[in-house]
């Protein structure tokens, strides 16, 4: 067997101190279904000799990534027929609080931590404060323009700053329909039904913020009749990297006669869903190459360490 060393590296790592990942991340290494082997023992430059992976041989998998890999999969592979739109991916920056008190959530663990489905007392914020807003701004804005310094090999960001108007109508079920539009011009983006497969809960009691790993259905509807239930006004920022989507938003949301609310999100996706379906459809398949069974895999490795690094960005 062949297993390859990647050479990603950490883009934002001049930006701030708090971009150090694990040792996953510095040394990124593909892993199977149990374990990752590597020709070669790992070094330090401080004079300590060559020292193997483990006892094995093999580096333990990180756990963390494969739950949400394994969680992803599971919502992609049993999504229910009927639902013909495209899969989305996400993760949102925000903070999980207790229900009945409004607070930010307090647990006895010390770092990262995945919640239980069946932790049921939390809600998810997917908000965060205006110097957090300008803050991603400007890393995201420097890294599009070259102003901080990346890898000489780092693929190219593209960018795009839209203007849009979202607006929602009652659906069948709990599921309402929204119908985008270009705020300039009026026209229609997308009209469609979010079907929401799962959350994924994700604490971290050491940052500012925590995140929420979302697999939802974006099936298309026709458009509605009858007057809108409210709108949002998206200020929209979407930086583009490799496979994966940031869109950093000004949201205005209004309901008839409210008073406007104005939030600040961040989220990341997917950002070729049929490209996630097609590599999860391999995903440990015995009779493909072992590269392609791993692809999947490795799209969530990548997914999650931008998620984490934005999470590890967020102290403002």
């Amino acid at each position: 067997m062949h297993y390859t060393r990647a050479t990603r590296h950490a883009v934002m790592r001049t930006l701030v101190t708090l971009l150090r990942l694990d040792h996953t991340a510095c040394h990124q290494r593909r892993y199977t279904a149990h374990s990752s082997i590597s020709p070669t023992a790992t070094t330090n430059g401080a004079g300590l000799p060559p020292l193997s992976l483990s006892i094995l041989g093999v580096e333990p998998l990180d756990e963390f990534t494969l739950e949400i890999a394994d969680f992803i999969h599971h919502h992609v592979a049993t999504r229910p027929a009927h639902l013909t739109g495209a899969i989305e991916v996400e993760a949102k920056l925000g903070v999980l609080r207790d229900k009945a008190s409004g607070a930010r959530l307090m647990l006895p663990v010390a770092t990262e931590t995945i919640l239980a489905s069946t932790f049921a007392d939390t809600r998810f914020d997917a908000n965060m404060s205006m110097a957090q807003h300008k803050h991603f701004n400007v890393l995201l804005n420097n890294l599009k323009t070259g102003a901080s310094p990346r890898p000489g090999n780092a693929a190219e960001i593209s960018y795009a700053h839209l203007h849009l108007v979202d607006s929602f109508y009652a659906g069948d079920g709990a599921d309402k329909v929204r119908v985008t539009r270009d705020e300039r011009t009026g026209d229609v983006h997308e009209c469609m039904r979010k079907v929401r497969l799962g959350n994924l809960d994700i604490f971290c009691p050491k940052r500012a913020v925590d995140w929420r790993v979302s697999v939802n259905v974006e099936v298309p509807v026709p458009h509605p009749v009858g007057s809108a239930t409210h709108t949002r006004k998206k200020d929209r920022m979407s930086y583009t990297h490799e496979e994966f989507r940031i869109d950093l938003t000004q949201v205005t949301s209004s309901t008839h006669g409210g008073p406007a609310e104005v939030l600040h999100e961040l989220e990341i996706e997917v950002a070729r869903p049929e490209l996630l379906v097609a590599l999860a459809a391999k995903r440990g398949e015995p009779g493909v190459p072992e590269h392609e069974r791993d692809a999947f895999n490795e799209l969530v490795r990548a997914f999650v360490n931008n998620a984490r690094i934005l999470v590890r960005n967020a102290g403002v």
